[in-house]
């Protein structure tokens, strides 16, 4: 009777091995289709939410409103507003422009649709835009003593603590009086300050000769003061060609600094979800996810109740808890946008002689869309957990798996030095080069010298002895130092891992053997396969080899010899290496190794 090696003493045995690894590995295809199935269904819904139409609608409005220069001076435009002077000239000239659309380019009448504006003939202006502007106070930062002879006003940066609510000018319409906030509107973050809804407000007229008059006694009427710190342009478009609403925002900062620093955005969202029939079949999809997640929820539930603490000690299984959480959150913001959109729509187009404020919506539409891309990448990274069953996948997930703690040690250097650098240039740089104005424009720098994108000229003009010291050693110490070492680590390891597979430290790939088999049964079944073809090939192959061996000058002992070691080593991989003892596995010395193997041997060779 064989001697059992401590591999196999006590263990469970063979065939309930064979059984339990078997249903396993048809649990995890299962697994798989299904999640295919789940991840064909959320590419389809994420593809259903947006088009092309909506960068080309973006696009030529953004080329309208911004880009358009004023009269008198082409190289001016809303891009660079730098003067309160030049923003009024924009209101006067390019957004009045843009903005009203009413006769054909041969003057003849657009369209009578309760005077409403068609931008480029196809985009209805819904409503009437809205100007609000936010103050500050004065006296909400102190004058040095010294300068209290030559400057008595004081006006600090934009907080909600320095707004100035107070009326002002006229003090007669809405735009002379502060408007209170709306509970539900988002704040907006610009490049000096995160500003809340409210402030000094008034809507256009639809005629473009009111609007014109209303601009001008705006204008000498001082509406724009030294308090001023902002002005927002809101207005809201709907294209029905391609069924898409168009909400825009225009930003004219006014610093403590002085000056203006404008910015934008442009959303194209489809608000009107369900009108094609393709509308309908993204609804079908929608459901089918919500069907799925539950699914998915009582299967991690489940495993939880079985392996209790051992379940958080993978990480496909924090990454399976991360996809629930984030499938949770996108199926709440979607439902919260259509209550939202069913709640609030039908009043907003009913609102024609006022402002109808969609940014609200479509904030909270551009939120949803960011969730479900989120959600999208980390359900295409867990593709990665089901591809144990080819060779070469299963190695490049070994090389990281063995060196993830060796990075993590390479990282906390790396941004050691990052950070370092970041700071040195933030100091150096800060006050004159853009790209060092911020601390975090610094850390961004730093990555871009590393992909080769950066002006070297801008660094040696404002610090011609430190600029090339800071870039010189820079490159040295991260781009062939510190990145050579990373690219060593995965070297090293990705070596360590070929080596252990070409000596048979290999998982068996039972998956990719099972999905071979049932391939070559369907083929079978279907005649398109020979059934003894598998079988002989191995035959033929150690034939060939022979044959190639006696040609070459071998003789037959060699070869019978080298044929009978090849076999001794498979059977020796199948045993000490195969993943169906995994669980029973106990380190041996060498020489326990060395004699039950030739015991082994041994007794076959006796029972033979």
């Amino acid at each position: 009777m064989p001697v059992a090696s401590r591999w196999h003493r006590g263990g469970t045995p063979t065939h309930k091995l064979h059984f339990r690894k078997e249903v396993e590995i048809r649990t995890t295809l299962q697994e798989l289709l299904l999640y295919c199935i789940f991840l064909i269904n959320l590419c389809i819904l994420t593809f259903g939410m947006v088009n092309q139409h909506m960068y080309y609608l973006n696009k030529v409005m953004s080329s309208l409103f911004l880009d358009t220069s004023m009269p008198g001076d082409e190289r001016t435009n809303f891009k660079s507003i730098r003067s309160i002077t030049d923003f009024w000239k924009f209101m006067e000239g390019p957004l009045l422009e843009s903005l009203y659309w009413d006769s054909w380019y041969n003057n003849n009448q657009l369209y009578d649709l309760k005077n409403s504006s068609r931008i480029y003939y196809e985009n209805i202006l819904l409503g009437v835009p809205r100007v609000r502007q936010l103050k500050v106070r004065n006296n909400t930062c102190k004058v040095y003593p010294s300068f209290r002879s030559l400057m008595s006003e004081c006006y600090s940066k934009y907080t909600s603590e320095n707004e100035d609510i107070s009326d002002f000018g006229l003090k007669q319409d809405t735009e002379w009086k502060y408007s209170t906030p709306s509970s539900n509107s988002p704040w907006h973050w610009g490049f000096v300050g995160v500003y809340r809804n409210g402030g000094f407000i008034f809507t256009l007229s639809k005629s473009k000769s009111e609007t014109k008059k209303k601009f001008i006694n705006l204008q000498l009427n001082s509406w724009i003061r030294r308090g001023t710190r902002v002005v927002f342009i809101d207005f809201s478009l709907y294209n029905a060609n391609v069924n898409l609403f168009c909400i825009i925002r225009l930003v004219a900062e006014f610093p403590a600094t002085g000056g203006i620093l404008t910015s934008w955005q442009f959303y194209s969202v489809k608000l009107l979800r369900y009108v094609s029939s393709y509308d309908y079949f993204i609804a079908c999809c929608e459901i089918t996810f919500f069907i799925l997640f539950i699914v998915f929820t009582i299967q991690e539930g489940i495993k939880i109740k079985e392996f209790k603490s051992a379940y958080f000690k993978s990480i496909w299984n924090w990454l399976e808890l991360l996809l629930l959480v984030l499938y949770f959150v996108a199926i709440f913001f979607n439902s919260y946008c259509k209550i939202q959109i069913f709640l609030l729509l039908e009043s907003l187009l009913k609102s024609t002689e006022k402002y109808s404020d969609y940014y609200f919506l479509a904030y909270w539409h551009i939120f949803y869309n960011n969730v479900i891309a989120i959600t999208i990448f980390f359900a295409w990274i867990k593709i990665f957990k089901f591809i144990s069953f080819n060779n070469t996948m299963s190695q490049l997930s070994s090389t990281l798996s063995r060196c993830i703690k060796d990075i993590v040690g390479f990282a906390i250097m790396f941004f050691i030095i990052l950070f370092a650098y970041a700071q040195l240039g933030f100091l150096v740089f800060g006050s004159q080069v853009d790209d060092f104005s911020t601390f975090q424009n610094s850390i961004f720098a730093q990555f871009r010298i590393v992909l080769g994108d950066f002006n070297f000229a801008a660094i040696q003009q404002d610090n011609p002895v430190l600029g090339p010291i800071y870039f010189i050693t820079f490159i040295f110490f991260v781009f062939f130092v510190l990145l050579n070492i990373f690219l060593a680590i995965i070297n090293y390891t990705y070596s360590e891992v070929k080596a252990d597979y070409s000596i048979g430290r290999r998982p068996d790939f039972e998956l990719g053997k099972m999905i071979k088999k049932s391939y070559d049964n369907a083929l079978k079944k279907l005649k398109l396969k020979k059934p003894q073809e598998d079988e002989d090939n191995e035959s033929v192959k150690s034939r060939d080899l022979a044959e190639r061996a006696r040609r070459e000058g071998f003789d037959e002992n060699e070869i019978q010899s080298a044929e009978q070691m090849k076999k001794w080593k498979e059977r020796l991989e199948k045993k000490y290496y195969s993943t169906e003892i995994q669980d029973d596995y106990q380190p041996v010395t060498q020489q326990e190794f060395r004699d039950g193997t030739t015991t082994k041997l041994q007794n076959e060779t006796l029972s033979a």
